[in-house]
């Protein structure tokens, strides 16, 4: 759609621990005391600062997909689940890292993120799906919380160095590892032992939660297995073996606890094996050759109805190596039989793009945005096309309102900021990236930026105002941030 804002960063390790908090529904499941004795360790309103703090340091040093596709795919998926479970009390937030290895964490604050590798792994939507239900089930039941208590009990400096621990990792993975294993008087195996007696706990949950949202139950036992199995004899696990252990028993108890559901029979689902297609061709680092012969294996054993999805992979494969025309003729038909397809409008929006078919695109948006007002992809890719056709007015327009309404999407401040420097207006441009700066933890050129733009704006006018307010703010969110910091 346009040029991605991606963080540079290297392979995240696996998140240990996991996040926030449960409180007991009306018909949730029962927490043992430790999960409500957490309370006292690590406050929910604590717990999202540093969800918050942590995001905007991975957004920073790791390789986050910022595909606006792809946000949304993750986004409604995880969010489907969360609907569904129970003890729900922080918001959740679904995103995903560029990164080969198998893995899923959570954060904290309800911050869940996905390596792109998993989606070669996964068979089915609903085998992705419990790995996110696992991963909103150690949220709910507040297993870090519930750890910290274990810890701090035994040392009361416990969690302070944890935590900071927790951040080196997400700042700096070598740096953090040795903090993690060097801590004063932390028993890291006592801790790894803490969290693997909550991996069957968050299996529970999470094929609970799995069925009420409509998805295969037997798919968690059923993918877990397949894991275990193909690292049998292996020395190298991936990352996420090594944060989630598999042994035996817990394969065992998820498929005794799976058979107390009803096996679903779901038809493979469109939008994830497109999302699979999309991330086989852009986010797992393959050349041109090596992902159209992974398409072109893929198509030979397909059934005839999945071969749609692994089509559109191999046009987008030509379209990002600049073959246009063969890109055309695999997408156009696809575009044609579901005009509504974000898959297919957004793919096709580039070719449009490239060949400058600016009206042509623009008429594919806007009718799509009267079935679909609230989708982000569409937004952002008539924002862009506007603002490519030179029509700027209107893409200020909607990107102001799109940045307003999403304000942690680093697309809408990168194009808005786009759209400022093509109008010469160097205060708007200085704001918008001194946005994306903040969204990053970069406070001081944040506000560099910002104060730069106050400086640049007319004196006394209502941009200066809202640039100074910004500044203040900034300057708050800063000593915020840093006390969060220097609290461990």
């Amino acid at each position: 759609m346009f040029q991605l804002v991606k963080a540079p960063g290297s392979i995240l390790l696996a998140a240990l621990l996991t996040t926030s908090l449960s409180a007991v529904a009306s018909n949730a499941i029962l927490l043992p005391d430790i999960g409500t004795t957490a309370a006292s360790t690590l406050t929910i309103d604590k717990e999202i600062q540093y969800g918050d703090m942590y995001m905007r340091m991975m957004r920073a040093s790791r390789p986050i997909i910022n595909d606006p596709v792809l946000s949304e795919y993750i986004q409604d998926l995880g969010h489907k689940l969360v609907a569904n479970a129970d003890g729900v009390k922080t918001p959740f937030n679904f995103f995903l890292i560029q990164n080969y290895e198998i893995n899923a964490f959570a954060l904290f604050g309800g911050n869940i993120g996905v390596h792109s590798g998993l989606f070669l792994h996964a068979k089915t939507e609903s085998e992705l799906a419990s790995v996110l239900a696992h991963e909103i089930a150690h949220v709910t039941q507040r297993h870090l919380a519930r750890t910290l208590e274990d810890q701090a009990k035994k040392n009361p400096a416990t969690m302070a160095a944890l935590i900071g621990s927790l951040l080196l990792v997400v700042a700096a993975p070598e740096a953090g590892m040795a903090a993690l294993h060097t801590t004063t008087a932390v028993s890291i195996q006592g801790m790894l032992n803490h969290t693997r007696s909550n991996e069957k706990e968050a299996d529970r949950i999470g094929i609970a939660t799995l069925a009420k949202a409509g998805f295969n139950p037997q798919a968690m036992p059923h993918f877990f297995g397949r894991l275990a199995e193909k690292y049998r004899y292996t020395t190298t696990l991936p990352p996420m073996l090594l944060s989630h252990p598999l042994p035996e028993s817990r394969i065992t108890d998820s498929r005794m606890r799976a058979d107390n559901y009803s096996t679903v029979r779901l038809p493979p689902s469109e939008r994830y094996l497109l999302a699979k297609s999309r991330i086989v061709a852009r986010n797992l680092g393959f050349s041109q050759t090596s992902a159209l012969n992974w398409f072109n294996t893929e198509l030979k054993k397909a059934p005839a109805n999945q071969r749609k999805e692994l089509n559109y992979g191999k046009g987008l494969v030509y379209l990002d190596n600049g073959q246009y025309t063969k890109a055309q003729q695999l997408l156009m038909p696809l575009l044609t039989a579901e005009p509504n397809n974000l898959f297919y409008i957004d793919a096709m929006t580039d070719i449009d793009l490239y060949q400058k078919h600016y009206d042509k695109a623009i008429t594919r948006l806007e009718k799509a945005l009267q079935y679909q007002p609230d989708s982000t992809v569409l937004q952002l890719n008539l924002a862009n096309v506007l603002l490519e056709a030179k029509r700027y007015k209107r893409s200020l327009n909607i990107l102001t309102r799109y940045t307003y309404q999403h304000s942690n999407d680093t697309n809408g401040w990168a194009l808005l900021a786009k759209n400022y420097a093509k109008q010469n207006q160097r205060a708007g441009e200085l704001a918008a990236m001194g946005e994306l700066a903040a969204l990053r933890a970069q406070w001081k050129l944040a506000i560099s930026n910002y104060t730069q733009a106050a400086q640049q704006a007319p004196l006394g006018s209502l941009d200066q105002a809202r640039y100074d307010a910004r500044l203040d703010q900034l300057h708050i969110q800063q000593a915020q941030f840093e006390a969060l910091r220097s609290s461990f």
